[in-house]
């Protein structure tokens, strides 16, 4: 890496911070956060849960009713976002469209009045860097959208910024174009040593570019953890349900043991990797490619009838419903097809499920 860009990366720090807008609207309500230096968080959850005021807090563009917040060691809670070592990239880009990429990329720089052979130097460098050398020229309408999208991003990381913030970065992008521009972020972030705060409601792309997840409801923080923690071993209902899809089934907890518990649904008795206090309410999270389908009845299973089944290229999708209500369970294409209407016996696999409190 150029020594003309370097890491500059700082933690973030949030201390009991709410945003409340009005007498009573709460958008944050009293979250503790700590995003440690030079790793990717994603803040992740359904359309109106806070993850974008919380982004807009850090950036400045959105001020904390209480709390504090810090970037480093600096409290930065009332200062406002031109007073903050942070840039953003947008969900629109927000390129300026009479400006070529070269001039995008180098408007930052040029407000900050640095010397002029610098500001060529690191704009052909953060061009390199995202892959557009060769395109300094053009308008950001003679550009993809994953092109603009890089543009945006060069745009940020030459200011070498403390903290690089990301809202929604690839909503505009199909699915192929996403996943190859997610990777890219997530390389440059790898390799740049940024510190990254990243917001999408997209849980595979919060999956796949995450040192850790903040997964928020209803203006708080449901659960912080990496991305294995949250999918292998959600701490609640809402976030086995959100982060993958689930199957929330009643069941009944036998017993415990060390690091386990044996539950019974609908008479099928299997382990759990896991263990809740006895006086809580349970269900048992069982992920649609945990489940293992076999034609008939067998003994220790349960019971249902295929009720849809779609093919969908890599795999087959079936609903089947049954005395536990309905469970949806994905084979690979390779697997023999089970036909609707038919009878079926189900097992989950080892390690598959995990009891979650309600």
């Amino acid at each position: 890496m150029s020594q003309l860009i370097k890491a500059n990366a700082a933690n973030v720090r949030f201390e009991g911070v709410s945003k409340i807008y009005g007498k009573d609207a709460i958008a944050v309500s009293g979250i503790d956060l700590d995003v440690e230096a030079g790793t990717l968080v994603t803040l992740l959850g359904p359309s109106g849960c806070g993850k974008t005021t919380t982004l807009r807090m850090i950036a400045g563009l959105e001020l904390p009713t209480s709390g504090k917040i810090f970037v480093g060691d600096e409290d930065v809670t009332d200062l406002p976002a031109t007073q903050r070592d942070i840039a953003m990239v947008f969900q629109s880009y927000a390129l300026f469209p009479h400006m070529s990429v070269q001039e995008n990329i180098a408007y930052g720089l040029e407000n900050s009045r640095m010397p002029r052979n610098e500001i060529v130097e690191r704009t052909a460098l953060g061009m390199d860097l995202v892959g557009l050398k060769g395109f300094e020229k053009r308008l950001p309408s003679e550009l993809s959208g994953g092109q603009q999208q890089r543009v945006a991003v060069a745009r940020a990381i030459v200011l070498e910024p403390q903290v690089l913030l990301f809202d929604e970065p690839l909503s505009n992008l199909d699915a192929k174009l996403r996943r190859q521009v997610r990777e890219e972020i997530r390389e440059l972030q790898i390799s740049l040593g940024l510190t990254v705060v990243y917001v999408t409601h997209d849980q595979e792309e919060a999956l796949a570019v995450s040192d850790k997840i903040v997964v928020m409801d209803k203006a708080k923080i449901a659960q912080i953890g990496s991305p294995l923690d949250l999918y292998e071993r959600p701490n609640s209902v809402f976030v086995a349900d959100f982060i993958g899809e689930a199957n929330i089934l009643g069941c009944d907890v036998i017993a415990h043991g060390e690091g386990k518990s044996s539950v019974r649904v609908d008479g099928y008795e299997f382990d759990v990797g896991n263990v809740i206090p006895a006086d809580k309410e349970a269900r048992v999270a069982v992920r649609p490619r945990n489940i293992v389908l076999s034609a008939g009845e067998n003994t220790n299973t349960l019971s249902g009838k295929v009720k849809k089944v779609s093919y969908v290229g890599s795999h087959y999708e079936y609903t089947i419903s049954g005395n536990f209500g309905e469970i949806f369970a994905i084979e690979d294409s390779g697997l023999p097809i089970k036909s609707e209407g038919s009878e079926v016996s189900i097992t989950f696999k080892d390690g598959g499920s995990c009891l979650v409190p309600i």
